[in-house]
């Protein structure tokens, strides 16, 4: 009798065990991250002042390197610890994978058609395969680098140009006509524009003003029973802007169409075959360009802007650069993206430069789409995440002497930014990373070596006396405009 009431008892038992267990460990929704007191109706806003990265940032030293901030009716998670954020991509990726599309951008449906902002899904994990297998692989980024190459050499006979003419050199506009060229390029198998063309401004204007306006407070996000209203008019402006980027790439698709004999093989070629075969639709190819062009001109010039800035008001860096570079090759020797690996301090200056300068002081806002419990507080489903990865790299815990720009730091230090390495993410973790990292890795590098290869370098007449003021007002997106001569 005694043997077979004792299951009965058992089986209770475990199964009142196992439910203390799940409530135990099940998130509490009373244990937010800490943060400010919310105001009625507009909760944290206005706080966010000018400059949110750095307003945040502010905040995180006093309620911890995991917060809670009430923006409107949004529950918005801040992450500024390397270690949170390690946490959150390796454990809960798939949990906080999905993204919070800000209301300007949803013109013509982008939001629908954008691999970095569609959720998780068949379609975007197509869409990735597409970038990152067949578009963005090392081996078709090996077969166009005489193209980059090419583009890369013009830019310096630019610089030369401007030498032999005594006038100074914008290294801001000259780099982001470059990153438009190589890009388009490797996309297009031609160039967008050239150094005497007002195009790449007007491009560059449109690149910029996309993303200011994406990244810009918006009370449409915020509360979105106001989005139809778009009080701030941010959802219109950008309206203007996307349509002029659309209407160049439809201008190259449908010449491109029009040329039965046109086989060229490029990107575009590459994703009008997809469209062939049923595997994409037009559509998808003008979002997907208008995602990998702003996500891969002004972002890379201003890298680019920002190394050579830092390294300009650290004499005695540039020394050491040149000094290696030197070492390795000839004065007239030209340098291939294979010979990059041959100069680490050029590989230390870049990451430095991302560390203090990342293209995008926030990543591109996550969505929780369930409950989680992150270093140990609860998360709650719907709420939005922000990893604000220029605090991230101005953390005195982290770093050494962090508002310093010292290169050295990573000679002895095995870190990368591909994503597995949460003291510096500047291009992302986990599947949301961005696709286009192999392309802008090589083009940062190689633009760059180059530069200092060919040229001494000093900065434009004045600038050396107003950088202190420079660094104090400089926008949150890129670098100061600094002219260059030889």
């Amino acid at each position: 009798m005694e043997y077979h009431t004792f299951p009965l008892i058992l089986i209770p038992l475990i199964s009142t065990i196992i439910y203390l267990l799940k409530i135990s460990t099940k998130p509490s929704k009373s244990n937010l991250p800490p943060g400010p007191k919310p105001w009625p109706i507009i909760g944290n806003i206005h706080l966010l002042g000018h400059k949110p990265h750095r307003s945040v940032s502010e905040l995180s030293k006093k309620y911890g390197p995991i917060m809670t901030l009430k923006l409107g009716s949004v529950t918005t998670i801040v992450i500024s610890s390397p270690k949170v954020a390690e946490e959150m991509f390796l454990k809960h990726d798939l949990a906080l994978s999905g993204r919070k599309t800000p209301y300007a951008i949803c013109v013509q449906d982008h939001d629908k058609y954008s691999m970095a902002f569609i959720p998780v899904s068949p379609k975007w994990r197509n869409l990735r395969k597409i970038a990152t297998v067949q578009l963005l692989t090392n081996h078709r980024l090996d077969a166009s680098q005489g193209l980059r190459r090419e583009k890369v050499h013009e830019l310096v006979q630019y610089a030369r140009d401007c030498c032999e003419k005594g006038i100074a050199m914008d290294i801001g506009k000259a780099g982001f006509i470059t990153s438009l060229n190589l890009l388009s390029n490797t996309f297009f198998s031609m160039n967008l524009t050239s150094y005497d063309s007002s195009f790449s401004g007007e491009f560059r204007d449109i690149v910029w003003n996309m993303l200011e306006e994406a990244g810009r407070p918006n009370l449409s996000d915020f509360f979105p029973v106001l989005k139809g209203l778009d009080l701030q008019g941010m959802r219109k402006r950008y309206s203007v802007y996307y349509y002029k980027m659309i209407a160049i790439f439809d201008e190259i698709i449908n010449q491109r169409l029009k040329d039965s004999t046109s086989d060229k093989d490029d990107v575009l070629g590459s994703l009008l075959k997809l469209v062939k075969e049923d595997e994409l639709s037009l559509d998808d190819v003008r979002h997907l360009l208008l995602d990998l062009f702003i996500a891969g001109t002004d972002t890379t010039s201003a890298t680019l802007e920002w190394a050579m800035t830092e390294l300009l008001v650290n004499p005695q860096k540039i020394e050491i650069a040149q000094k290696q570079i030197s070492q390795v090759f000839a004065k007239d020797q030209v340098i291939h993206e294979s010979d990059i690996p041959k100069l680490p301090y050029i590989h230390a200056v870049v990451k430095e430069t991302f560390r203090m300068h990342p293209s995008v002081p926030f990543l591109l806002p996550h969505w929780a789409e369930n409950d989680v419990q992150l270093s140990s507080y609860y998360v709650p489903k719907d709420a939005q995440i922000w990893v604000n990865v220029w605090s991230m790299g101005r953390d005195p815990s982290v770093w050494l002497d962090p508002n310093s720009f010292i290169p050295e730091r990573f000679l002895d230090k095995d870190i990368d930014v591909k994503g597995r390495d949460f003291e510096l993410l500047p291009f992302g973790a986990g599947r949301r990373i961005c696709p286009g990292l192999p392309l802008a890795y090589r083009m940062v590098h190689l633009t760059l070596a180059t530069l200092l290869h060919s040229f001494d370098w000093k900065l434009g007449n004045g600038m050396s006396q107003v950088w202190d003021h420079v660094a104090k007002i400089s926008a949150a997106y890129g670098g100061p405009t600094l002219q260059m001569i030889r």
